[in-house]
């Protein structure tokens, strides 16, 4: 079964990293795909595996990548740029790892 994992933080004081996390899951769960969110305000050893996991042409020059990162599984999917180009180009199942809309939800 393929997990679709979004890395959020609850608790972030930044607007637009709400607004971010907000426009992935609220499409995700629009086209039925199962996924994950994982709190890593909440959970430290998520934190450092999220952190670990992301490529480091993914990593900004300074301090630690922003939420909200997605993966499928243990693979690296993108950030929310990568989500939104995606979107964009109407290529999110390929993006998110996924062969098609059937995929996704298993119960259609």
């Amino acid at each position: 079964m393929v997990i679709i994992k979004v890395y959020i933080a609850s608790s972030s004081g930044s607007l637009a990293v709400k607004k971010q996390q907000q426009a992935v899951v609220g499409f995700l769960e629009a086209n039925g795909i199962q996924f994950q969110q994982v709190d890593i305000t909440m959970l430290e050893e998520q934190r450092q595996w999220m952190y670990r996991h992301i490529p480091c042409d993914k990593r900004p020059e300074k301090g630690n990548p922003l939420p909200p990162q997605i993966f499928n599984g243990d693979r690296y999917c993108g950030d929310y740029e990568d989500f939104f180009q995606s979107k964009e180009n109407n290529t999110v199942f390929a993006f998110l790892g996924l062969t098609s809309q059937a995929s996704a939800n298993p119960d259609s």
